[in-house]
């Protein structure tokens, strides 16, 4: 009886040990085991936009590196802000990921009004994936031909000069702010609903100039209706070496560049973050998917998680001052 006793005392030590350590090891083992099912990628704008090239971009080359089905859905609404707030309130396994942007993760949550969740904590920054400025673009028909030339006529008649962006706050809309600003000039912003429709009217001469992005600046150009003056990046675009960049051009210092980058859940194991953004590191070194974002008129970039958390606390702090500053609403 005694003998019988201490076997089965001894077989509940040991099983009480054995799923004492099992529990211990469960979350290493779960990220050990990630992915186990498709994932997805959301996108806060509509099917062709840069977010949503970048993310079928990256979706493609994720589903080959993790061996799962990598999905893109598209959930446009409130500047990127509603992709935002799904993903913000998603499971925290890594399977739900967003491609954020400059303007809808650092910009757009300082404009809004009311914000459903914390930008700094309930979305975790994975990677960058790629960088990206604009071109000032004018219409053809216009005397300038330079930054010089344009800043200049803008001095000497103030509040002549008009911009188009694709809507108040928008990041277009801070380029050309930035610019006005920096160069000591006037200029009467016109918000559109897109890029495309502001570009139209470019073209057509209803506007005199836009802070847009390259790829439909690149097109617009190509029919002779308007002009790329400048990029507004540091330094000069692969797809456009003979543009020179605004700063070169006559208005030194001045620099807005966009970024498109990768995000899951807030407080997702870091194990998981990690592998993910190992992942994309890989993927942008090789010279096939760099040469796709270029042609997007792209710049490919990556970096680890700590870095990327710490540029999007930088550029949060850096936009409510400078939104404050430039006196800027999304209404």
């Amino acid at each position: 009886m005694l003998e019988h006793l201490s076997r089965r005392l001894f077989t509940r030590c040991a099983t009480l040990i054995t799923l004492g350590a099992t529990g211990l090891a469960t979350p290493a083992f779960a990220a050990d085991a990630w992915p186990s099912q498709p994932l997805k990628i959301l996108v806060g704008f509509a099917a062709g936009g840069g977010n949503d090239i970048v993310a079928r971009i990256l979706a493609k080359e994720l589903q080959q590196s993790l061996g799962q089905t990598v999905v893109v859905e598209n959930k446009g609404g409130a500047g990127g802000l509603l992709a935002n707030d799904i993903v913000a309130k998603s499971p925290k396994n890594g399977y739900t990921l967003l491609l954020g942007s400059i303007g809808s993760n650092t910009i757009a949550p300082v404009l809004s009004k009311k914000l459903s969740y914390d930008p700094r904590k309930d979305l975790e920054p994975i990677s960058l994936v790629a960088e990206s400025g604009n071109a000032l673009l004018v219409n053809a028909k216009l005397p300038y031909k330079t930054v010089k030339e344009m800043t200049d006529a803008a001095r000497k008649e103030p509040g002549t000069i008009n911009y188009a962006s694709s809507g108040n706050g928008s990041t277009l809309h801070l380029a050309g702010a930035l610019f006005a600003q920096q160069a000591g000039v006037n200029l009467v912003h016109v918000p559109y609903r897109g890029n495309g429709p502001a570009i139209a009217d470019v073209s057509a001469g209803q506007v005199q100039a836009i802070f847009s992005g390259i790829p439909p600046a690149i097109s617009s150009a190509k029919t002779g209706q308007t002009r790329i003056l400048a990029v507004t990046t540091k330094e000069r675009v692969k797809s456009l070496p003979n543009v020179p960049t605004v700063a070169e051009a006559g208005l030194p210092g001045y620099a807005f560049t966009s970024w498109y980058g990768l995000f899951t859940t807030g407080g997702t194991d870091p194990v998981i973050v990690e592998k993910l953004a190992q992942e994309v590191r890989k993927i942008i070194a090789r010279p096939d998917v760099r040469a796709q974002l270029e042609a997007q008129g792209l710049t490919p970039e990556s970096s680890d998680p700590k870095t990327f958390k710490e540029q999007i606390d930088r550029e949060l702090t850096r936009w409510t001052r400078d939104i404050k500053a430039l006196g800027i609403s999304a209404d």
